[in-house]
């Protein structure tokens, strides 16, 4: 059985490399080795909206700003900025002697056009600011607010926000071609597997050592991780938890390891029957074994999330409030209390209807099987019967739109908007969102988050803060399960490789390989 596995993990290993076009290092032309990347992430299309993502890691594409490690804004495609007493509106100068990658200057105008393309996709990050008017003048981007908006520079940080000369966009404004002005520039591009970069001479920074790298997304976590170890990949994110404690242990990588602010979570279909009242919630909350999942499955012992927030998160991390705890008693009771009742096969009944739901997940992040199937057990011991269903994860929000969603376990970053309230602003608004609430809204929530998303004033800020997080911990319209850790196996040959904790960048401008 196992040599069987072992020879189709082989084969498709094998196809991979092909897919690369590596055996062994290669070179481009100039004699510099190509950099090879292989992440789980498949590229869907050329759209910022929806693969923006890997175009601002692999350095293609760049944001009017960026952030530092700790999430403070810095200055990218605008040098500075200025803005107004009244807080509504923006200034940005723009970086002077900028090109894009055909050539053609950036300027006031084409960050304009760029954002309000940005602006007007339905459902996008930018729509949920409360934005009036985006206008160039002279040589400045002017942003007009409605109202007061404090997290406008990380909005502006967000990867559907990249900047993209005129040429990029057909008459229509859908992208056709992906022309940055970053420090590579986009060569063969075959969705949804693999694309390649060069280093483009032209760059406005500081020029990278490597003169090209390749991307390959690899769904499953042993092929990464073979990948890795057989040296035809130099640079292997999202290891599974056995891979990793195995290169870890060996010599033939280097394995980075960093807390981000990324939660493993159960999305809950809050208006389902059987999930709809707050108590269930709790008892599925307390079912759960977290910290049983963080040692047993992700080797970290210390990841079980006691809230949604990580320490990592800083000032989203309430240390105030009640940790959620395993506590397999009070999950019986309070399903007691909500009326259901074992039955002849252990499994609660409710009015006739069996308390049996689907669990949806994705192998992109290779945990979240395996903890789905954990989770799995733990609710079948207190009388709830789930079936997993592991599929692609745009099935995800698919089903959140469709609102078949039963329950769905995800991992989610909290710091793609370097703010983590841009996340929230799209996850927990009134109507829900595709990777957080399912039919839950919550008046005093929305009016938090509301007041939050106005007051520049930091102890007002985390007053409004805690009082949505506790909002969070007690009404569960997701369950945290566990607290996630970036991890990465780099080649021994390669120097100066680093996890940013944002994952804006797989930091290519940055490495080199030894001699």
């Amino acid at each position: 059985m196992f040599g069987k596995a072992a020879s189709i993990l082989s084969v498709s290993v094998g196809a991979l490399v092909i897919a690369l076009g590596v055996s062994g290092p290669v070179r481009a032309a100039s004699g510099a080795e190509v950099f090879n990347v292989v992440a789980p992430f498949e590229v869907k299309s050329m759209e910022p909206s929806t693969s923006g993502d890997v175009f601002l890691r692999t350095g293609v594409a760049e944001t009017l700003v960026d952030v530092d490690e700790n999430g403070k804004p810095l200055p990218a495609l605008a040098e500075r900025w200025e803005v107004s007493d009244d807080g509504k509106v923006w200034r940005f100068f723009v970086l002077p002697g900028v090109v894009f990658h055909d050539g053609s200057n950036l300027t006031a105008e084409s960050i304009t056009h760029a954002l309000n393309v940005a602006l007007a996709r339905s459902g996008g990050l930018l729509a949920k600011a409360p934005i009036e008017s985006i206008a160039p003048e002279g040589e400045t981007v002017v942003v007009t607010l409605k109202q007061p908006f404090a997290p406008l520079l990380a909005f502006l940080a967000h990867n559907t926000t990249q900047i993209l000369a005129p040429a990029s966009y057909a008459a229509d404004d859908t992208v056709v071609k992906v022309i940055g002005t970053g420090p590579f520039s986009l060569g063969a591009f075959e969705p949804p597997l693999k694309f390649s970069v060069e280093r483009f001479d032209g760059y406005w920074g500081e020029k990278p050592a490597i003169a090209k790298a390749n991307y390959l997304a690899a769904g499953r976590g042993e092929t990464r991780a073979l990948l890795a170890e057989s040296g035809d990949a130099d640079y292997v994110l999202n290891l599974d938890p056995a891979s990793r404690v195995r290169l870890e242990k060996g010599d033939k990588v280097d394995v980075l390891s960093i807390a981000i602010p990324r939660t493993v979570l159960l999305k809950v279909n809050a208006g389902h029957p059987a999930l709809k009242d707050v108590a269930t919630r709790q008892a599925l909350s307390a079912a759960i074994d977290r910290e049983g999942i963080a040692t047993a499955i992700l080797r970290l012992p210390d990841a079980g999330a006691t809230q949604l927030f990580p320490p990592s998160v800083g000032t989203w991390h309430n240390k105030s409030i009640a940790p959620l705890a395993y506590d397999i008693d009070k999950a019986k009771a309070l399903l007691a209390e909500a009326g259901w009742t074992p039955g002849n096969d252990g499994v609660l009944e409710r009015d006739g209807t069996r308390f049996a739901v689907t669990l949806t997940t994705y192998p992109d992040r290779p945990e979240l099987p395996l903890i789905a199937a954990a989770l799995q057990e733990q609710l079948r011991e207190v009388g709830i019967a789930a079936t997993i269903n592991s599929t692609n994860s745009s099935e995800i929000p698919a089903k959140h739109q469709d609102g078949t969603l039963e329950l769905g376990l995800v991992a989610r970053n909290f710091a793609l908007v370097p703010d983590p309230i841009g996340t929230i602003l799209q996850d927990y608004p009134p109507q829900g969102g595709d990777w957080g609430a399912l039919n839950w809204s919550n008046a005093e929530f929305n009016a938090a988050i509301d007041a939050l998303s106005r007051t520049a004033d930091a102890s007002e800020g985390q007053v409004l803060r805690d009082k949505a997080v506790s909002i969070l911990q007690a009404e569960l319209p997701v369950i945290p399960v566990a607290w996630y850790q970036q991890t990465a196996a780099v080649s021994k040959k390669v120097e100066g490789a680093r996890l940013d904790p944002f994952e804006r960048s797989f930091g290519l401008a940055k490495v080199r390989k030894a001699p």
